[in-house]
């Protein structure tokens, strides 16, 4: 028996149902023992019957607010400093010996980077393929900049260049990695890129995402990983599922916000439809949706294959992931270059729409919407690409990568 251990960053919804799901996936004999520093999705790692050790530091609402705009380009100001990183590499070293574990699965938990090095165990980082090492320096056109035309083209050749020469050489990483990677025995960590690689590197997309490109030798192809969240679905979806206008899922994950959520409803206000929407944890309790966006927490959208019609999503590879294996056409509003790539793929199958954040409160929501529930080509595609999903498993692809370093 060994002991995996998992740290996703625990206000990330997509990168904790993607822990839970390989941690299910491995081999019984041996234990998964989670970690993380903030208390938001922890939840469901404890409700899925895994041993979750809660660590300091955690950050503040502003630490993570700023950190979400670092993500996102926004900014350059980066809430990670040197006691941060340096207490939170301490708390894992401890809690790798403290465990005997033998190896450390993460979602983006930097500051692993460092203290699986230092303890000398195998690093895994299940993620998805935008913005890795191979994807920038391979693209090349990376959609920074959009548009159809040639000036748009050229613009996105340059910014894209650019973005080549920030991410892979210049030493943008948050100075903190290079003084505490030093301070811990591990190679200091100076470019972005160094932040987002692992010692293995499992890619949790489609074989279509990854035609033309070559990949190094840390990383592999694992499949699709998306939430199974093991909770009952609200009798509303049934309710809204019996009436005679179209269900439209509306999901923004955890990196939207609520502005993007009340913009959202208010368009998909216009259309004779009805709306369920696990977006709970961004409202006010003085927000009034209209009368046919019905929000809800967390449900089990896996199950939504064949109840609801169309969604409209940010972009988030989970909620994309979770879509396409049920077959529902969607509209997507990519809120950061990652989830940009991901919309453009499923554009690229025919069973996406892609449009931008801003949109979100226009004409053009309904417009696309209307389009997902009239246009048969659309859902030929989803089911096609239903049909493709339902022969992965990127969980237990990724389990037994793991396993084989460990046995």
């Amino acid at each position: 028996m060994a002991t995996v251990l998992f740290c996703p960053v625990t206000f990330n919804l997509a990168e904790v149902t993607r822990m839970i799901e390989v941690a299910r996936a491995l081999d019984p004999r041996h234990r998964a023992v989670f970690m993380g520093y903030e208390p938001d999705f922890a939840h469901l790692i404890t409700d899925a019957g895994f041993d979750y050790r809660a660590r300091e530091p955690a950050m503040s609402a502003a630490q993570r607010e700023q950190l979400m705009k670092f993500d996102q380009g926004k900014t350059l100001r980066s809430p990670l400093t040197d006691d941060l990183v340096s207490g939170r590499v301490d708390a894992e070293r401890a809690l790798i010996r403290e465990t005997d574990a033998a190896a450390v699965v993460i979602g983006s938990n930097v500051t692993s980077m460092i203290s699986a090095r230092a303890e000398r165990i195998p690093l895994f980082y299940a993620v998805p393929f935008a913005l890795t090492r191979p994807q920038v320096a391979q693209t090349a056109r990376l959609g920074l900049v959009r548009g159809s035309g040639r000036v748009a083209h050229v613009l996105d050749r340059v910014a894209t260049s650019l973005l080549r020469l920030a991410y892979n050489r210049l030493p943008l990483a948050p100075r903190a990695f290079g003084r505490v990677a030093r301070a811990n025995g591990v190679a200091p960590l100076k470019t972005v890129v160094s932040l987002l690689e692992a010692d293995h590197n499992l890619l949790t997309v489609m074989p279509w995402e990854l035609e033309g490109y070559t990949l190094p030798e840390a990383y592999r192809r694992v499949g699709p990983i998306f939430a199974r969240i093991d909770t009952p679905m609200p009798p509303i979806v049934a309710e809204l599922a019996a009436r005679p206008e179209p269900l439209v899922y509306l999901g923004l994950g955890s990196s939207a916000d609520r502005e993007m959520v009340l913009a959202a409803a208010s368009g998909l206000a216009t259309l004779p439809v009805n709306v369920v929407a696990p977006v709970r944890h961004y409202l006010r309790d003085d927000d009034v949706l209209p009368p046919n966006v019905h929000a809800t927490g967390l449900l089990p959208a896996h199950l939504l294959g064949g109840i609801v019609d169309a969604a409209v999503l940010h972009g988030g590879q989970g909620t994309v992931q979770t879509a396409c294996a049920a077959g529902i056409p969607f509209v997507g509003m990519g809120l950061q270059p990652e989830q940009v790539w991901n919309v453009d793929q499923c554009v690229r199958q025919g069973n996406a729409l892609a449009l931008s954040p801003k949109q979100a409160g226009t004409p053009a929501l309904a417009e696309a919407v209307r389009r997902l529930l009239t246009d048969d080509g659309m859902r030929v595609a989803a089911e096609r690409v239903r049909a493709a999903y339902a022969d992965e498993d990127g969980a237990a692809a990724s389990a037994r990568v793991v396993e084989a370093s460990i046995a």
